[in-house]
């Protein structure tokens, strides 16, 4: 009777003891920066899938520490810029973020008044975000 209590108490620390692996799950993607001073003076959205391109945002000082080496061969990035405005704030941002099963598919929502309106002086901001897809199939911005 006593080696079936200790053959049982063996057993259930063994189960107790035995490591389970909880992979976490990234989300499909990331803002990693709002900025709402320092981009171009024109309106683009950019997609950087390269380790090249990749490896250039890992030189930001923000963006440096928001990125590890994993992400170049894992997630591309979209960098969308809002291009000259007067508003405080950013007027570019992701509406929703799809994954199919051949591509990601990215909604931008653009509230900016017309570029041509604006008039480019101090007051002027060129507002930026950056964004990580963590998925290397094709990105489309719609």
């Amino acid at each position: 009777m006593s080696k079936k209590i200790i053959s049982i108490l063996v057993i259930a620390l063994l189960y107790s003891c035995s490591s389970t692996k909880n992979i976490e799950k990234k989300p499909l993607y990331e803002v990693l920066l709002v900025n709402n001073d320092g981009g171009a003076n024109i309106k683009f959205y950019e997609v950087l899938t390269e380790p090249k391109e990749i490896k250039m945002l890992l030189g930001d000082e923000t963006l440096g520490k928001k990125i590890d080496s994993n992400d170049i061969t894992n997630s591309s990035f979209v960098i969308l810029n809002s291009g000259p405005t007067i508003e405080n704030f950013n007027k570019v941002s992701i509406e929703k973020v799809i994954e199919t099963p051949t591509q990601i598919e990215v909604y931008v929502m653009d509230n900016q008044k017309n570029i041509e309106s604006v008039q480019i002086d101090d007051d002027t901001l060129y507002p930026y975000t950056v964004v990580k897809i963590n998925s290397k199939k094709p990105i489309v911005i719609k």
